[in-house]
């Protein structure tokens, strides 16, 4: 996890041409996601430049998985059903090489969420997990403090834990062989060698249902464009922040509430441009 002695101007020397190439590839993406917040990731990995695909038909799953460059796999409304789609949609793109993003929603919620997840690990190989602190910690064994959904928030890393989220992140990552994003007031990305702390994005990102879910479709749609998969996740991080930011910020000024905000963070999104993630608050760790 030696990621310190890298200098920021090597790390991310050519991250702001990412977002470029996802809207040149247009990437199929196939989501068998929450079906709370499928619209919103369907419409997230639109304004990015991908194409989504929203099916969870297990008969289908070997036939449109082939279609796609990438599969986000997301366990926030959990069924046999669905799990059964997500074994057949996952063996088909581990069988192709395509990049699998798992969200594990609720992970330590209950014994089938955190199961299911770690099976997905293990089995399939995804190229990035993403989660908040209170799952990747339930995923780890260390007994998150799960609210449902939701990250505890005594366990949620701020400025000052920064330094123990990069050694859980960077243990995991050497462990799973993949990515790890751990989301939370600062998102940590590590893929073991290399790993930073992205700050940014605002509190009305909580207020409106989905935002997790949304990155997870976002972080498929970058991975099946960018082959670096540490560089692709924490650009996909990066923007998702900077989006919010300025969301919130022509929300509040319209005196606008939540519902105005979702409908900004879209536009903020389709309207991104690479070189704005320079603007990113970046932090080797």
């Amino acid at each position: 996890m030696n990621a310190g002695s890298h200098k920021r101007t090597d790390l991310f020397s050519d991250w702001t041409a990412v977002p470029e190439k996802v809207r040149r590839a247009a990437p199929i993406v196939h989501c068998i996601t929450n079906y709370v917040t499928a619209p919103w990731c369907a419409d997230i990995v639109l304004a990015a430049g991908g194409a989504p695909i929203m099916a969870d038909e297990p008969d289908e799953m070997a036939e449109i998985t082939a279609l796609a460059a990438g599969l986000t796999l997301n366990i926030g409304t959990l069924r046999h059903s669905r799990l059964a789609a997500m074994r057949a949609a996952a063996g088909t793109a581990a069988r192709l090489g395509r990049p699998i993003v798992l969200d594990p929603v609720g992970a330590g919620a209950s014994r089938l969420r955190t199961e299911s997840a770690l099976e997905i690990i293990r089995d399939y190989r995804p190229a990035a997990v993403r989660g908040n602190i209170s799952e990747i910690l339930a995923l780890a064994g260390r007994e998150g403090k799960s609210r449902g959904v939701d990250a505890s928030p005594s366990e949620l890393v701020g400025g000052g834990r920064l330094g123990e989220g990069a050694r859980l992140a960077a243990e995991l990552a050497e462990k799973w062989g993949c990515v790890v994003a751990i989301s939370g007031p600062y998102d940590i990305i590590s893929d073991g060698a290399r790993t930073c702390a992205l700050g940014g994005g605002d509190e009305m990102m909580t207020r409106i249902t989905g935002c997790g879910c949304m990155e997870s479709a976002l972080f498929g749609a970058y991975l099946a464009a960018e082959p670096d998969a540490w560089k692709a996740a924490a650009a996909a991080m990066a923007m998702m922040s900077l989006c919010g930011e300025e969301a919130a910020r022509r929300a509040r000024a319209a005196g606008e509430g939540t519902a105005s905000m979702r409908v900004r963070l879209l536009d903020a999104v389709s309207l991104f441009a690479g070189g704005e993630l320079e603007k990113a608050d970046v932090k080797i760790l």
